[in-house]
């Protein structure tokens, strides 16, 4: 049997619900609309630690943030094995493009974009084109290659387009060799702020027009920045959707796409206004809550679970890519193995985790988000129970408050339910090794 190839294209900072097909009425994202018609719309999906560098670090390793990159500038440890070298060891191709903040440049020592991030802490990848980090779209600089071949240089215009480039050059050349199969990843800084997208993009949406989330705070000053910042962000995010779809059209071109998966996905979400919070890092659902599509190619494989509402996690994503491709996970990688839902006849989910473990280890510091420690779970059933140091601090049931209104952790009529999931995060903790001071009552 052939092997599968398989693509990641991942948005950094992009909430769950900023897709049309999961509802938006401000964008239109028809590319990834038809992925998701085609294939498996994960609209439960969650980044377990919302945050850049220990979502990737995950991302890469398969491994709770806790073990591999627990805070913000922290550096993935570059003996840690990563997805590239488990593709690499089944005789893929990988190749890697954009933003990789996993190396630990702290910006306080300069701009991470000019910080050259050495190959032997570039994961495994054989082809890596990318930057530690950058917040300036038309001015984004990439570097790779190693010994004489080395290059560093400014992308010539917008950075979603640039990048998506570079990955279209390497897919054609990959066609060249189409007894090899590959791994590749394309990761863009859009729709991080700075909320800017290119001139036709921004023309579409004006900040007046824009339908706010129902828990943005009827404020003026919240509701006319989350105004301001959303337009630029559905701008950036129907860029990217053109983008996809100059991605899966160059494999329709090239008769490759029946043979590659393409995975959508983003490191996490962003408030934008939503609980009056303009950032990430809280265990609130703007935040958490991520897209994630499994699609590629026409061909219909398990449609019964195209709406999923499994809990998959960032700590499942490589694990899940993996399965698609036919490959058992090394025993290293913490994450469940979800490609049955995409692959297979039913679910076959029945040893699938009933919950997610989301957590935040180290805090940011940043502000318009959460400054504190917190651990908690977000069950298949749509619970959800934070902790923070010490104390109790959030329960909500997602059911019927999706905007997370009614904080019930505090209210004796729903003390078992929070002493039931008080004790799932536990295990979770316990579990996977982590420590952090819980509640005693």
């Amino acid at each position: 049997m052939k092997k599968k190839n398989v693509i990641w294209i991942f948005s950094d900072q992009q909430p769950a619900h900023m897709l049309s097909c999961n509802g938006n009425p401000n964008v239109s994202t028809p590319n990834l609309d038809r992925m998701a018609e085609n294939g498996v719309n994960c609209t439960s999906a969650v980044a377990g630690f919302p945050l850049c560098c220990p979502f990737r670090g995950t991302l890469l390793t398969s491994r709770y943030p806790h073990k591999c990159v627990p805070g913000h500038e922290y550096q993935m440890p570059p003996e840690m094995p990563t997805i590239a070298h488990t593709f690499k060891e089944h005789g893929y191709h990988t190749g890697y493009f954009g933003k990789w903040h996993v190396d630990g440049f702290k910006e306080r020592n300069g701009r991470a974009a000019m910080h050259i991030i050495p190959p032997e802490r570039r994961g495994g990848f054989d082809t890596w084109i990318g930057y530690e980090n950058n917040n300036c779209q038309y001015d984004c600089r990439v570097h790779g290659g190693e010994g004489n071949d080395t290059f560093h240089y400014r992308l010539p215009g917008y950075e979603t387009d640039c990048l998506t480039d570079l990955l279209l050059d390497y897919l054609r050349e990959r066609t060249k060799n189409p007894e090899q199969p590959f791994f590749a990843a394309l990761s863009v800084q859009p729709p991080h702020d700075p909320y800017i997208a290119p001139p036709e993009y921004m023309a579409r949406h004006n900040p007046q027009s824009v339908r706010l989330r129902p828990n943005v705070p009827d404020i003026p000053e919240v509701t006319a920045i989350a105004r301001k910042f959303l337009a630029g962000a559905h701008a950036m995010v129907e860029n990217i959707d053109w983008n996809v779809g100059r991605v899966i059209s160059l494999l329709e071109e090239t008769g490759i796409s029946q043979d590659t998966h393409v995975i959508y996905f983003s490191d996490h979400g962003n408030h934008l206004g939503s609980h009056g919070y303009y950032g990430k890092t809280t265990p609130l659902e703007e935040s958490i809550r991520i897209p994630f599509i499994i699609g590629g190619g026409e061909e219909r494989y398990n449609m019964s679970c195209a709406n999923s509402n499994v809990v998959i996690n960032n700590v499942d994503i490589a694990p899940t890519t993996l399965g698609l491709c036919g490959i058992t996970p090394p025993d290293y990688m913490e994450g469940f193995d979800y490609s049955p839902l995409r692959l297979e006849r039913g679910n076959r989910m029945e040893h699938a985790p009933d919950s997610a473990f989301i957590q935040q280890v180290v805090p940011t510091g940043h502000g318009n988000s959460y400054d504190v420690a917190w651990r908690g779970v977000i069950t298949r059933d749509n619970w959800k129970y934070v902790a923070i140091p010490n104390q109790h601090h959030m329960l909500f049931n997602l059911n019927n408050d999706p905007y997370e209104q009614v904080n019930h952790a505090f209210n004796i009529v729903y003390r078992a339910k929070r002493d039931e999931l008080f004790a799932k995060t536990a295990e979770w903790i316990a579990k996977t090794g982590d420590e952090f001071p819980m509640p005693t009552d």
